[in-house]
């Protein structure tokens, strides 16, 4: 157990890896629970430790954000993930989906601010929110397809929809 301990405390934060590191983002339905979030953390650590493509270990790094926002990030110097080991994180990620029961891989929905409050919604009722005004170019939108983490420290997660691919969904006189 101790070695296990010593491997938890030796994982790499996102701080730790390069700008040029595979990214993948997932956003849960809903916020979870501050007991949920524990074993997201916990079975997320656990699954890291032991991520492999052909034998190599994964020099991989993850943050839950906004209690909504499951990141992992790779480094791909070190040894790059193969189909196997993505498809391991697919399946890791649906476990957790399974475990919590929370949608985590969905990746069609709109995620936005609104007051402060994060949002989830098609991306069709993103644009009758738009029509309507209740949303609108500098609404601030959540980017899940950014590939690589200095997209995200770019700020390029996290940014106006006037700036974003969900800009496409705004009317075109939306600013």
């Amino acid at each position: 157990m101790a070695s296990k301990q010593t491997d938890i405390a030796n994982r790499p934060s996102l701080r730790d890896l390069p700008d040029d590191a595979r990214l993948w983002v997932f956003g849960a339905n809903r916020p979870l629970a501050a007991e949920e979030a524990s074993r997201l953390h916990e079975e997320t650590g656990r699954f890291l430790d032991g991520w492999a493509a052909h034998g190599e270990e994964l020099a991989a790094a993850f943050d839950w954000r906004y209690d909504r926002f499951l990141i992992i990030a790779l480094d791909e110097r070190q040894a790059a993930a193969s189909g196997c080991s993505i498809d391991g994180l697919m399946g890791h990620v649906r476990q957790l989906e399974s475990e919590l029961g929370v949608e985590l891989v969905d990746g069609s929905p709109v995620w936005y601010r609104d007051d402060g409050e994060i949002r989830r919604v098609s991306r069709r009722e993103f644009g009758k929110l738009a029509t309507s005004g209740d949303v609108s170019g500098r609404t601030v939108v959540f980017d899940l397809t950014v590939g690589r983490l200095g997209e995200l420290r770019a700020g390029r997660w996290e940014l106006p929809a006037k700036s974003s691919w969900h800009g496409q969904l705004l009317p075109h006189e939306a600013d």
